[in-house]
C-alpha cells in the first residue's frame, strides 16, 4: 500500500496511548453504570434535517453519499433535508432515539452513551475533526423532577474525579436566572444576550458590551447590568444575595435562582471545592432552558470546557408528550489528548500481555501453548514466541514489547517464569502461579509534577 499523509483533525493513538483512552472509557462506564445509568449506542448517520432542526452551523456538519449514485439516482442536496450526514454531537441522536423508543422505555430514563463523532472544526490541540463524546443524560416523559439537575452534577464530578487529570471545576448557571435577569432590565431578547454573553471570555466585557448596544439596542446601563451578573462567581450560595443587590426583581429569575441555589448547596456538601456558580456561562444554543454546565481543568483553562451540558425542557416531543431532560457530555479525545501531551498519565506497559512464553525448539509450541491456556483461564494476559530464538533473544522481544514476564520449561518439563525487570527467575507452576495485581492487568496512574 502506497503511503499516505496524515489527516490533521483524526487522531490515531499508539498502542501505550490507547491503553490511556481505554482507562479512561472504563473508569467512565463504571462510575455511570455504578448510578444506574445504561448504555445505548445510537447510529452514525442522521438526516441533516434532523441534526440542523435546533438552528446549529451546518457549515460544520460533515454530509454523507457514495461515491457514485445508482443509474437514474440524483443525488440529494447538502441542504435538502432528508440527505445524510454524520452526527456532530451525542445529543440530537440521543433525542430521535428517545422519541421513536418511547414505547419500550422505562422513565425516567437514565442513559449514558460513548461514541464518536464528527464536527468539521479547525483541528487544534482540544479540537479535533473525529473524537469520543461520553454523555449521560436523564429523561423524562411530561415532566422530570429538578432534583436530577442535582444529581447529575454530583456524577459528573465523581467521574472526573476518578480520572488522572488536574483538578477541576463545574462552572454551572441557570438560564432562567439569566433570561428572567434580563427581561427584568428590559432586554426581551434574551437568546440573543445570551450569545453575546457567551462570547465574554474570548472577546472581553468591552466588546461584549459593544455587540449587546448594536446588534440587541442595550443601552449603557442594559449592558452594564448584564455585564455585572456574569461578573458573579462563588464557590457556596452568597451569589443569591449579590443577585438581588443588583435591584433587579423578576419571577423567572427568582425560580432561576431558587434552582442554581439548590445545586451549588448540594455541591458544596458533596463534592467540595468541585463546583462553582459562574453567572457567565451561557452556553449558546438555544434548547438549554434551566442549568447550564461548563467544566474546566485548574491550570488548563485555555483547553476550553471539557464537559458541558445542561437541562432542556423541550428537546424532543411526540405529539402531545414531551421529554424533558437535563445530561452532560464529556470530550474524551480533548481530555485523552491534553492528558497524552503533558504526560499526566502513563500506561504501566504498552500490551496487555504479562507473560511471554519462550521456546526451548520450534516443535515445543504445542506445549507451550497448553502453558499459556492454563495462564490465560486464570485472567493472564499470554503470548507464545513464534519461534526458537536464543533465550537472550526471545527475553529481548519481550523486552521491546513491555512484557514483564518470560516463561521457560526445560525438557524435563520444570517450569520457572523471569521478572525481566529485575532478573530474578523462580520455579513456578502454570496451574496455580499469578503475577502481583499490579502486574496482572496494565496500570494506568497520573505522572506526579516535578
Amino acid at each position: 500500500m502506497a503511503r499516505t499523509a496524515s489527516l490533521s483533525g483524526f487522531p490515531e493513538w499508539l498502542p501505550e496511548e490507547r491503553l490511556v483512552e481505554q482507562h479512561v472509557l472504563d473508569s467512565l462506564r463504571r462510575t455511570f453504570e455504578l448510578h444506574g445509568f445504561s448504555s445505548i449506542e445510537t447510529r452514525a448517520v442522521e438526516t441533516v434535517g434532523q441534526l440542523l432542526r435546533k438552528g446549529e452551523i451546518d457549515k460544520e456538519v460533515y454530509g454523507l453519499s457514495r461515491l457514485q449514485d445508482d443509474d437514474g439516482e440524483e443525488g440529494k442536496g447538502k441542504h435538502d433535508p432528508h440527505a445524510l450526514a454524520l452526527h456532530f454531537d451525542l445529543t440530537v441522536p440521543f433525542a430521535r432515539y428517545v422519541v421513536e423508543n418511547a414505547g419500550y422505555l422505562a422513565f425516567p430514563f437514565r442513559r449514558y452513551q460513548i461514541q464518536k463523532v464528527w464536527r468539521g472544526e479547525r483541528p487544534q490541540e482540544g479540537r479535533a475533526r473525529e473524537f469520543t463524546q461520553a454523555d449521560i443524560d436523564v429523561v423524562g416523559d411530561g415532566d422530570l423532577p429538578f432534583r436530577y439537575d442535582v444529581e447529575i452534577a454530583l456524577v459528573i464530578a465523581e467521574a472526573l474525579g476518578a480520572l488522572p487529570i488536574p483538578d477541576f471545576r463545574l462552572r454551572i448557571n441557570n438560564r432562567k436566572l439569566a433570561e428572567g435577569f434580563y427581561r427584568g432590565i428590559g432586554l426581551d431578547d434574551t437568546a440573543g444576550v445570551l450569545r453575546s454573553i457567551d462570547k465574554l471570555e474570548k472577546i472581553g466585557p468591552d466588546k461584549v458590551a459593544e455587540l449587546l448596544r448594536t446588534e440587541l439596542g442595550a443601552t449603557d446601563e442594559q449592558a452594564q447590568a448584564a455585564l455585572k451578573l456574569a461578573g458573579i462567581r462563588t464557590e457556596d450560595t452568597s451569589f443569591v444575595a449579590q443577585v438581588r443587590s443588583l435591584g433587579v426583581s423578576n419571577e423567572l429569575l427568582e425560580e432561576g435562582l431558587d434552582e442554581l441555589e439548590q445545586v451549588i448547596e448540594a455541591a458544596v456538601k458533596r463534592a467540595p471545592g468541585k463546583v462553582i456558580a459562574d453567572l457567565s456561562i451561557a452556553r449558546g444554543l438555544d434548547y438549554y432552558t434551566g442549568t447550564v454546565v461548563e467544566t474546566v481543568l485548574v491550570g488548563h483553562e485555555q483547553l476550553g470546557s471539557i464537559c458541558s451540558g445542561g437541562r432542556y425542557d423541550a428537546l424532543a416531543s411526540k405529539g402531545n408528550r414531551k421529554f424533558p431532560g437535563v445530561g452532560l457530555s464529556i470530550g474524551v479525545t480533548r481530555l485523552v489528548s491534553r492528558i497524552l501531551s503533558q504526560d499526566l498519565a502513563k500506561a504501566s506497559r504498552s500490551v496487555p500481555t504479562a507473560v511471554l512464553v519462550a521456546l526451548n525448539a520450534d516443535d515445543t509450541w504445542g506445549e507451550a501453548q497448553d502453558v499459556a491456556t492454563q495462564l490465560r483461564s486464570r485472567g493472564i494476559a499470554t503470548e507464545v514466541a513464534a519461534k526458537a530464538e536464543k533465550f537472550g533473544k526471545q527475553i529481548k522481544f519481550a523486552d521491546r514489547r513491555g512484557i514483564p514476564f518470560v516463561w521457560f520449561t526445560d525438557d524435563d518439563g520444570k517450569h520457572q517464569v523471569k521478572d525481566i525487570r529485575s532478573g530474578v527467575q523462580t520455579d513456578a507452576d502454570p496451574a496455580t502461579w499469578t503475577p502481583s495485581d499490579e502486574d496482572l492487568h496494565v496500570q494506568v496512574t497520573g505522572v506526579s509534577p516535578e
